[in-house]
Order: C-alpha cells, then sequence, then structure tokens
C-alpha cells in the first residue's frame, strides 16, 4: 500500500484520460477547491493526473508530498492521507464507478478499525 508520486509524467489532460481508459478505469475531471483534510483512506485503488495548480498530501508517517501540473499521483486502497491543499484542476481515475463508492468516500481512521 502507499502513494507514488511522478513528477513531469504526462503534458495534456488528453493523455490522462487515454491511460485512465487503457486501465479500465473511471476517469473524472474537476477543479478542487482549496481545502484541509482530516486524515483518511479510501476502499478503491485512484490515480491523479495535476492539470493545472500544486497539491500537497501528507502520509501517516508524516511526509509532505507536493507536486504541480504534470504530475500524477498513484495510490493504493488503505493509503491513510490528508493534509491541506491550495486550489487545483486534476484527473482523477478510479478502480471503481464513482456511483458505487462506499460512503462516506473518505473513511476515517485506519482501514479495518471500528472508528
Amino acid at each position: 500500500m502507499g502513494i507514488t508520486l511522478t513528477e513531469g509524467y504526462f503534458t495534456s489532460e488528453q493523455e490522462a484520460l487515454a491511460e485512465i481508459t487503457d486501465r479500465g478505469w473511471h476517469a473524472v475531471t474537476f477543479d478542487v477547491p482549496a481545502q484541509v483534510e482530516e486524515m483518511h483512506w479510501h476502499d478503491f485503488d485512484a490515480v491523479l493526473y495535476v492539470l493545472d495548480g500544486t497539491v500537497r498530501t501528507v502520509l501517516n508517517d508524516g511526509t509532505v508530498l507536493q507536486c504541480g501540473r504534470g504530475a500524477r499521483i498513484d495510490a493504493t486502497a488503505g493509503t491513510v492521507h490528508g493534509g491541506a491543499c491550495p486550489a487545483y484542476r486534476a484527473t482523477f481515475g478510479f478502480s471503481i464507478d464513482p456511483a458505487e463508492m462506499s460512503q462516506p468516500i473518505n473513511k476515517p481512521g485506519v482501514p479495518g478499525s471500528a472508528t
């Protein structure tokens, strides 16, 4: 489990969408408002392609990842993360259909905990 950051990975939204489609995943592009997220995890794998702005993520061990346009972030299900991000635009790829995601999407605590 974990998060992998690759900077300078792609140059266009079309490239991101093509890679997500090739994986057989579900793609969504949207503007993410500036936010502070409590530590949480997801029960699906995801990939994020940063189209504009800066993404700042804090991992459970305190590691801070920061990246901008052209970066790709791969995250496996169960990876605990959070942090404070300024606004950014990204294309997300999800291993499951967003309509089928269990709620809440951001699960508090650690995977398998009763919190």
